[in-house]
């Protein structure tokens, strides 16, 4: 029988699915829901230096083949997430934390106080694309996505994962000034800049106007973009947007991805996405005869 079990940036996974950040994460009791789904790992929403309300409703919109969404990064701060990783109680998996910040010293802090509550691994989320100062504005930079890995790396042992933008011209680069300043591992991608406009009013429909769409619409972007990232890196690649089955999952880990996430799906199909997808990729690895993940990473590059 095939196996599951991968290792990513020394996190050990029962299998290669995770949650995407943004998507049940807030709270210990969906974390657990989560857990009990089967996912391999979670991804909490982000979290900051301090309490952040978000923007105003709406703030979701259901498009064809996605969602667009601009929440504006709501969470409770990051000093008062220590009470619902309690109520998680033994996750038994790794828990990464989705972390945001304004200044490359700013995530440092930030990434230090997670891994003190329990973070596993941290995620720096340097791709939000409508969140004003922070997020893509980071992320779209080289020098400040090498110096928030920096001082990131100087405070915390824990790995420290990059989420990658694809509002960029090239996201490899991106990757590359992630790896050369000690990032453990890069997830892409975040959501696609768009937006919704109602054509009853004129006017925009999201409180914030633009924001991230995110879903099958996006699949096609995020697995170029995981196989330009894994031809120009040698660290591990994650891989996240419009997945939600077993062959998407499969064609992201061809391309390059040692693991995937899942978030739009759960919308969608609910907590049973976890065990369709690994189930259909053990399936398919047993019929090919492949005896673990591994072996078909990044196949897609090969001769």
């Amino acid at each position: 029988m095939a196996s599951l079990a991968v290792e990513v940036a020394g996190l050990k996974l029962a299998n290669p699915t995770m949650l995407a950040a943004g998507i049940l994460g807030m709270s210990g009791l969906t974390l657990k829901r989560v857990i009990e789904a089967g996912a391999g790992a979670v991804v909490t929403k982000s979290l900051g230096l301090k309490p952040r309300s978000g923007y105003s409703n709406p703030t979701v919109v259901q498009v064809e083949s996605g969602l667009v969404n601009a929440m504006g990064l709501p969470n409770p701060g990051i000093d008062n997430f220590t009470q619902e990783l309690r109520e998680a109680g033994g996750i038994g998996i790794p828990v990464i934390m989705s972390i945001y910040a304004f200044t490359p010293q700013e995530f440092a802090v930030v990434a230090e106080k997670a891994v003190r509550i329990g973070a596993d691994a941290v995620e720096l989320n340097v791709s939000c694309p409508h969140a004003e100062k922070t997020g893509a504005e980071i992320g779209q930079n080289l020098k400040l996505v090498g110096e928030a890995v920096k001082t990131t790396k100087r405070r915390v042992k824990a790995p420290v994962f990059v989420k990658l933008t694809p509002n960029v011209a090239d996201i490899a680069e991106l990757a590359k000034a992630a790896e050369r300043s000690g990032a453990d591992a890069v997830t892409a991608i975040n959501t696609v800049k768009a937006m919704v406009i109602d054509i009853e009013t004129g006017r925009p429909v999201l409180g914030n106007k633009m924001g991230g769409l995110s879903g099958p619409a996006i699949k096609p972007i995020a697995v170029r973009c995981i196989y330009e990232i894994y031809e120009a890196v040698k660290i591990p690649v994650i891989g996240c947007g419009g997945i939600t089955t077993w062959r998407d999952a499969v064609e992201f880990i061809q391309a390059g991805a040692a693991a995937v996430q899942i978030g739009t799906a759960i919308a969608a199909k609910g907590l049973h996405v976890f065990k369709q997808v690994t189930d259909g990729l053990e399936n398919f690895m047993g019929l090919k005869g492949f005896g673990g993940v591994e072996e078909i990473v990044g196949i897609s590059h090969r001769d």
